[in-house]
């Protein structure tokens, strides 16, 4: 199916069948419906609608969805049982680091400088999330911390100018590690259209971004520019939680993404999903890490939450901001 085709058959569905939909998956209901991404066929990628929720309704789910969508379409239809959906800040683990290599989870998890790609960082009432990269703002000298809302910002709780931490308070960061303070941040609206979770934060003491304070290299060399995630599906983070990692795109432009925040149920619009190649993309503590693709370098995403299930081997699903909507919302450009 072309993209456009899944477009204009996922708004009939969100118009026709949304309320049907969710009383068939109740009492959870469905988490979102989005596009999918389904491979690559002999005239480019190829897609359909994809249908995410929570509970025991899976093959009623897929029936009826099929049925709206048509016969020929039916095929096309990809439904998948999510389970919860959380923001991903809080670590699953918080184990001493025991090797020494640039980009293992252990060393993440590490105080490091010179500050790069991937370490723990967090405000300091947050556990730990993931510094994705670095930015600059017009207007401002300064170069600053890009990760979420709920890593930098403590889910809108934190005050500008709140300190922030490498590593995190829960890799033993303390005031001496202060590297920065919160700066701004994107709210967080518990009414649903949400369409990032992002913040940043000014470092302090790093004069441009050629200062030898920061380093912006990632495992496959620095990022070049940004793309949008519609006809590429291999990607790559680097996270403190489960560090390196590779994995593909199986849906875009994902509507009513309901995630579990400290501060309650926030519900998203338009973003992105992506399952691990061998294993799962990310774990708590990995909130904040930026996705790119490592065939062009170019950045696709803001990491923010995840499944329970839903990806490929019995793991869980990783979602993104789409990473054009978080550097606007933010008015900031990468450094690269």
């Amino acid at each position: 199916m072309h993209i456009d085709s899944a477009r204009e058959l996922k708004a009939e569905l969100r118009a026709r069948a949304s309320d049907e939909l969710v009383a068939l998956a109740a009492p959870s209901g469905v988490a979102s419906i989005g596009i999918s991404v389904l491979g690559r066929g002999a005239n480019g990628p190829r897609y359909g609608v994809a249908v995410r929720y929570s509970g025991p309704r899976g093959d009623a789910l897929l029936g009826r969805a099929r049925e709206l969508a048509g016969t020929s379409a039916g095929s096309e239809v990809d439904v998948r049982d999510v389970g919860r959906v959380v923001a991903l800040s809080l670590p699953t683990e918080n184990t001493a680091p025991t090797e020494d290599r640039t980009w293992s989870a252990a060393t993440l998890r590490r105080r490091v400088r010179p500050l790069h790609p991937g370490l723990s960082i967090a405000h300091r009432d947050v556990t730990a999330g993931t510094l994705g990269g670095f930015v600059t703002v017009t207007g401002s000298d300064g170069v600053y911390v890009l990760s979420n809302n709920h890593v930098l910002a403590d889910s809108d709780r934190g005050a500008l100018d709140d300190p922030v931490l490498q590593p995190g308070p829960a890799d033993r960061g303390t005031a001496g590690d202060r590297v920065g303070r919160l700066a701004r941040a994107v709210a967080l609206e518990a009414g649903g259209g949400n369409t990032v979770d992002a913040a940043i934060a000014l470092l302090e003491g790093v004069s441009s971004a050629d200062d030898d304070q920061i380093d912006a290299t990632y495992p496959c060399g620095r990022l070049v520019g940004t793309a949008e995630p519609d006809d590429e599906v291999a990607v790559e983070k680097v996270g403190r939680t489960t560090g390196w990692t590779t994995g593909r795109i199986t849906a875009i432009e994902l509507d009513d993404v309901a995630v579990e925040y400290p501060v309650g149920v926030v519900s998203f619009d338009g973003q992105i999903e992506i399952t691990g190649t061998t294993s799962a993309f990310s774990a708590g503590g990995d909130s904040g890490s930026l996705v790119y693709r490592p065939d062009t370098r170019e950045a696709v995403g803001l990491l923010f939450a995840g499944s329970e299930r839903g990806g490929d081997n019995g793991t869980g699903l990783t979602f993104c901001n789409p990473i054009a909507l978080v550097l606007d919302a933010l008015g900031a450009t990468l450094v690269r």
